[in-house]
């Protein structure tokens, strides 16, 4: 098998996560270890799920089946919005360790900061303490807007590394990601090709015809080229290649400002201000 290795991005000390990861948002948790088996077996080694994706323990399974050393697959979970708490976060993520069959995990994720509720900032105090007894190599958020990363940021001790975040071309989310480099925090870039949606941007197609490569791959290029994470799903083998193979892709200043001028603000996912799940 050839693996292709993708660039990776250092997001705390000692820590470096590969730039294109493997989406289970949504993976029947039926299909998931079959699906996580062909994304490995097609060279993703940065795998991304959920407690509530309910395919913890199909994900688990792939790894040991696929036989690639543990210390070659970056492995990210998340702790659901009815976790949060002290002792709630901390149960959360010994189940999730369970059901990945894993001692550790690469990067541990709140899911949601759910403000509602009013318990982000314990649950990132959980997060913090797993993370300085080992349980977890980094720690980060998703889905954190400027004022929830602000109140952590404020409790001090390890800042998150990285938040996981819609962005696609018609959602840039620019005002965050720029308050997020400026306190050294990475950008996971999820649904970033708008679940589809954004294939039928005729500009950008103008792009992928003339660079002869299809628009996904030149969507997602267009991640690699702003720095960002990028987090793209399918259970199709033969897209999970394709997906890959976007490294060799140059786009220029004139279509880095294609995308520019694509951002409308136009989210497809639920608001980090009222979602509770």
């Amino acid at each position: 098998m050839t693996v292709t290795l993708t660039p990776s991005v250092e997001i705390a000390p000692g820590v470096s996560i590969p730039q294109i990861g493997f989406g289970l948002f949504k993976v029947d948790p039926d299909e998931a270890q079959r699906v996580t088996e062909q994304a490995l077996e097609a060279g993703y080694r940065h795998l991304d799920t959920a407690a509530v994706y309910r395919n913890e323990r199909a994900v688990g399974a792939a790894i040991v089946a696929s036989g690639i050393p543990r210390d070659e697959i970056f492995v990210t979970t998340k702790v659901w919005n009815d976790a949060h708490g002290s002792t709630a976060t901390r149960d959360a993520f010994a189940r999730s360790l369970d059901l990945l069959q894993l001692d550790v995990v690469d990067l541990l994720l709140i899911h949601w900061p759910v403000p509602t509720r009013g318990l982000y900032r314990q649950a990132w105090g959980a997060l913090q303490r797993i993370h300085d007894e080992g349980g977890a190599r980094a720690i980060g958020v998703s889905n954190f807007l400027i004022d929830h990363l602000e109140h952590v940021l404020a409790d001090g001790g390890v800042r998150p590394a990285v938040n996981q975040i819609e962005v696609h071309p018609a959602n840039h989310e620019a005002e965050l990601a720029a308050f997020c480099a400026s306190h050294g925090i990475a950008i996971e870039a999820y649904s970033p090709l708008a679940r589809g949606r954004a294939t039928d941007l005729p500009a950008v197609a103008v792009v992928a015809e003339r660079l002869g490569r299809s628009i996904p791959q030149v969507i997602l290029a267009w991640h690699l080229h702003s720095g960002r994470i990028v987090l793209p799903k399918t259970v199709t083998p033969a897209r999970m290649r394709e997906n890959l193979d976007v490294l060799d892709i140059v786009l220029s200043g004139e279509d880095m400002a294609v995308f520019d001028g694509l951002d409308s603000a136009d989210r497809i996912g639920a608001d980090p201000r009222t979602f509770e799940g």
